[in-house]
């Protein structure tokens, strides 16, 4: 069992199964996510018994680094995982300036079938458990935390739908955000999901303080159906209705992200229909030109054509960041590098 994977209360009832005090959980605890220990030898406060049973009834670091990138300007870290069923997945460290941002996988591949994303063109393998997603932000935290730095955001936007495999994903934010443990501010979460209706229903009604982001691309059912195949089931109608929903139910600001397509949808006509259709919503667009995939043809906007979609956008009311691209030399987009491996 992995043990990233156990709340606390889980572990104290495994550690005093074992004939040990409670207060042992709590030092476990604060080894794995305060002092980011990620092995029993590093436990040296415990007794040698409890660690050796430790090594032998759990599993601590089973994510096997078996590639790292490094991008041309030393601000993106792009990592390929081995998991223990000889699965890959990828997780990215980003820096801007004081921010260390983290995209973290919650799949093995990706059931939703977005033509322009590299895992999409891979399919879908399995969940991730929520020890699995835990493990990679700590993996990332320990790294940081040896050059005395700090992850300041988390994005689940790397291989997968974090809102398919919704349980595991609320789940691994929770042990991630407990007070007691890592202690990362649900503020600092994003969630970023392909437009699953049912799901954004459920997360708005649990009114997490959690961030949402939301894929859109196009607003026409025409453009995204063929962009993103979640849109024959659940229409751009139907989602930015689901959206207009969470804001009134959660008071908090939603965020579009729209990938940049030279001649697709990067028109001043898609950015007229864009602010028509966010019109009155509290939002924020995150354009970001398009990053390159093998298996879509489509190319990345000029900076000229992404200026001019964002300018629309803000004369219409419309808040419209353009994102800078990061890591394209090492494929840090989702996906990117373990397809390219597979």
């Amino acid at each position: 069992m992995l043990i990233y994977d156990l709340d606390f209360a889980a572990l104290t009832q495994i550690v005093t199964a074992w004939g040990q005090p409670a207060f042992r959980a709590r030092q476990i605890w604060t080894g794995l996510y305060k002092n980011f220990w990620q092995s029993p030898d590093e436990f040296t406060n415990l007794p040698l018994a409890l660690r050796e049973k430790l090594a032998t009834e759990l599993q601590f670091d089973i994510l096997t680094p078996t590639l790292k990138l490094d991008s041309s300007d030393g601000q993106t870290r792009k990592t390929l995982f081995k998991l223990p069923d000889g699965r890959q997945i990828e997780a990215v460290l980003m820096r801007y300036d004081r921010r260390r941002t983290l995209c973290i996988s919650t799949q093995v591949g990706c059931a939703m079938g977005c033509t322009f994303c590299a895992t999409g063109q891979m399919g879908f393998t399995r969940h991730l458990s929520s020890g699995e997603i835990v493990a990679q932000v700590m993996y990332y935290a320990r790294l940081l935390h040896a050059e005395k730095d700090v992850v300041t955001n988390v994005v689940l936007m790397g291989m997968g739908e974090p809102f398919h495999n919704y349980d595991n994903t609320m789940i691994a934010i929770d042990r991630l955000n407990d007070s007691e443990g890592y202690n990362f501010g649900a503020r600092r979460f994003t969630i970023s999901t392909s437009g699953l209706v049912p799901a954004i229903r459920q997360f708005a009604a649990e009114k997490r303080q959690v961030n949402l982001a939301v894929s859109l691309h196009a607003t026409d059912d025409g453009l995204r159906g063929g962009m993103m195949p979640i849109n024959k089931k659940y229409n751009v109608a139907e989602l930015i209705e689901a959206c207009r929903d969470y804001v009134e139910a959660t008071g908090r600001r939603i965020t579009f992200e729209w990938a940049l397509i030279n001649g697709v949808n990067d028109t001043p006509e898609q950015a007229r229909k864009l602010a028509y259709l966010l019109k009155g919503l509290l939002c924020h667009v995150n354009a970001i030109p398009l990053n390159p995939t093998t298996g879509y043809e489509g190319k990345a906007t000029t900076h000229e054509r992404a200026l001019a979609f964002q300018q629309i956008l803000e004369q219409n009311g419309i808040p419209c960041t353009i994102r800078i691209r990061r890591g394209i030399d090492i494929q840090a987009g989702c996906g990117q590098l373990a397809s390219r491996v597979e």
